[in-house]
């Protein structure tokens, strides 16, 4: 087959700077078979060119390009790209979302919230006949091979899928798939590729294999704490008293003796390691957690698996008795039993933490503390590439990651000197011996002030929600409110939904008085959202987000520290906090013409050993000031406007 130029599929009349560059690099890294870490500023337009850099090879000889993304926005914008692409260069792509999302049946999308129960209720919606699209598709088979065919000539959006499905009665998850094994490119969550579990019945439901795939991670700095969360699990103390309820009303009367025991083994462990109030998680003796159960009953190690995987099979008939009762499809014994087995098998591993703790009601947790487990199917896949603004340093991201045979590549910035203006506090800071009424009062002034002197909307982020209550204890938002400006608080808990709905507002008063937005660093508004115009003419980062020095922050730095001698505290605790507040300040800057001032209230930013891990366009520039020169340097910054 003849060798078509990356820049064929290159839509655009002409690219931004370094933008054939980065194509040209994925292109080479592809064809060689190798990987790729690719810093590029945020406005670089790194969607349409890496997807431009891989699609000739994979084309050629037949690859499945893998584009995950953290978010349904960044995945709803690679369909847009595709579609570009396809009006010069046939390609065909479709968007995966969860069972719950592209499913028309009332029962799986009123009571189904993880993906197991969907995959579970799923499977016995058809299996029963209950479902009368996935009956319809069985009747129409023709006709469902022809939409599915229709949605391969162009990249679709899974809405219009879900549109097409709905008006002729068919399973618009199943059509998605059924596009899915043809198209060139699928976009998906993170999820689809990091959780062991959900990668597997993925890969084997297109019968995909590792090597068949060029896999794109977008947004790559978030992949370790992604990665961390999909290989970690718990389980409340709630949930084993609701399974022992469970188990008394099936008439499963040993599962329920045994269950009692075990939750009276659990009781006195809480009792014995969180005595004190003040400690709310401890790392614990992972065969403690058995001792009891095994003493009573006087049982061995071989018995208790059988009892947990009895108790995962029986948790299995109970979803299936629920779901033809048309009742939730939930088995607190089969969740019980899965995470017990879980924690049973992963005992003697170095790579995880064993905790109680009662943050949330007294629990069981395990934590993972290495990263780059969930990413072993690397070596297997043609290529993967991943890229972010924010993954200084290349190295480390490497490491950490456990990325071989990569390529590192760093871009320069596009924002140009004079639409930048970097402002470092030099008397406040919310490191934990400094904290205290009168530095959140100081604090909050130099943010009523810069709110005032920014026009339009203003993103404050904060080290934490500690230090977000810390600063509403001082009566900002009232104060706030009184420069004409609408406030709006993200709140931990609720869901994305709601937490869109109140972004939506925010971006509203852009073209009115304006607004602030307050929230925190590393949460879902200082990294998933886009900001354009005067939706965030400046940002206001308070302290820097460090974790607290808990049980599973030690023993991630002890884990490095093995792994990588000398350099565990950075890459377990410093780094990660450094990369969020970069995330945080680059939501003003969406192209090089784009106008934005970021203030930073913590002194510590000026450290060398801080300031180091910032982009060229944020360190270059800071200029530390007290307030009154903040307020000085901010009104001759926005003297001519946006």
């Amino acid at each position: 087959m003849e060798r078509r130029e990356p820049m064929e599929y290159f839509p655009y009349e002409s690219p931004r700077a370094h933008q054939e560059e980065f194509i040209r690099i994925v292109d080479d890294v592809v064809r060689n078979g190798e990987n790729a870490i690719i810093e590029a500023p945020t406005g670089f337009g790194k969607t349409i060119s890496v997807l431009a850099g891989v699609l000739p090879h994979a084309k050629e000889m037949g690859y499945k390009v893998l584009y995950l993304a953290r978010t349904h926005r960044q995945m709803d914008r690679v369909i847009e790209e595709l579609k570009a692409i396809n009006g010069k260069s046939p390609v065909s792509g479709v968007e995966l979302r969860s069972r719950k999302e592209l499913c028309l049946h009332n029962y799986l999308r009123e009571y189904t919230g993880d993906a197991y129960t969907a995959m579970v209720v799923c499977k016995n919606l058809k299996k029963s006949g209950k479902c009368p699209f996935y009956e319809n598709e069985k009747k129409k088979k023709e006709e469902f091979e022809e939409v599915a065919r229709f949605f391969l000539r162009e990249p679709s959006h899974p809405s219009e899928i879900l549109s097409y499905a709905e008006t002729l009665e068919l399973c618009p998850y199943d059509l998605t798939r059924k596009v899915a094994e043809k198209a060139d490119v699928i976009v998906a969550s993170y999820l689809y590729m990091i959780s062991p579990g959900i990668r597997k019945a993925f890969l084997d439901g297109l019968g995909l294999q590792y090597e068949d795939l060029i896999v794109i991670f977008d947004e790559a700095h978030n992949l370790p704490d992604q990665t961390i969360s999909a290989l970690s699990d718990r389980l409340s103390i709630h949930t084993l008293n609701r399974a022992i309820k469970e188990a008394d009303e099936y008439g499963e009367n040993e599962i329920a003796n045994f269950l009692s025991i075990l939750g009276r083994g659990l009781e006195i462990l809480f009792q014995e390691k969180l005595s004190n109030r003040d400690v709310h998680e401890t790392p614990i003796q992972p065969e403690l957690v058995f001792s009891h159960v095994l003493s009573v009953l006087g049982i061995n190690a071989r018995y208790l698996v059988k009892t947990l995987n009895e108790m995962v099979s029986v948790g299995d008939s109970i979803r299936e008795d629920r779901i033809n009762k048309n009742e939730p499809p939930r088995s607190y014994i089969g969740r019980t039993g899965e995470f017990l087995l879980l924690w049973l098998s992963l005992i003697g591993r170095d790579d995880y933490l064993f905790l109680m703790t009662r943050d949330r009601g007294l629990s069981l947790e395990l934590v993972a503390l290495d990263p780059s487990k969930a990413l072993g199917f690397i070596k297997d896949v043609q290529s993967a590439i991943f890229m972010s603004g924010t993954l200084t340093p290349l190295e480390a991201f490497r490491d950490v990651m456990g990325v071989s045979n990569a390529r590192l590549r760093k871009f320069p910035r596009m924002i140009k000197r004079e639409n930048a203006l970097v402002l470092v506090a030099k008397d406040v800071s919310t490191r934990g011996a400094e904290r205290s009424l009168e530095v959140y009062r100081r604090t909050a002034d130099y943010i009523v002030e810069a709110a005032k002197i920014i026009p339009k909307n203003v993103g404050v982020f904060t080290a934490s929600y500690e230090v977000l209550q810390g600063l509403l204890s001082t009566n900002l938002q009232v104060r706030l409110e009184e420069t004409g400006k609408a406030v709006f608080i993200e709140k931990q808990g609720v869901s994305s939904k709601e937490n869109d709905l109140m972004v939506a507002q925010f971006k509203a008063h852009a073209k009115a008085n304006g607004a602030v937005l307050l929230g925190v660093m590393g949460g879902r508004n200082s990294e998933g959202q886009d900001y354009s115009g005067d939706e965030m003419n400046g940002v206001i980062l308070v302290g820097l987000p460090y974790a607290r020095p808990t049980p599973r922050t030690e023993a991630q730095v002890r884990y490095f520290e093995k792994k990588f001698p000398g350099k565990g505290r950075y890459y377990g605790y410093y780094l990660p906090a450094h990369r969020k507040l970069v995330q945080a300040a680059g939501r003003v800057h969406r192209s090089a013409e784009e106008k934005g001032s970021i203030v930073i209230l913590d002194y510590r930013a000026m450290w060398s050993n801080i300031k180091k891990d910032f982009p060229d366009w944020l360190k270059e520039g800071i200029k530390p000031v007290d307030l009154a020169r903040m307020r000085l340097y901010l009104r001759r910054f926005w003297a001519n406007g946006r």
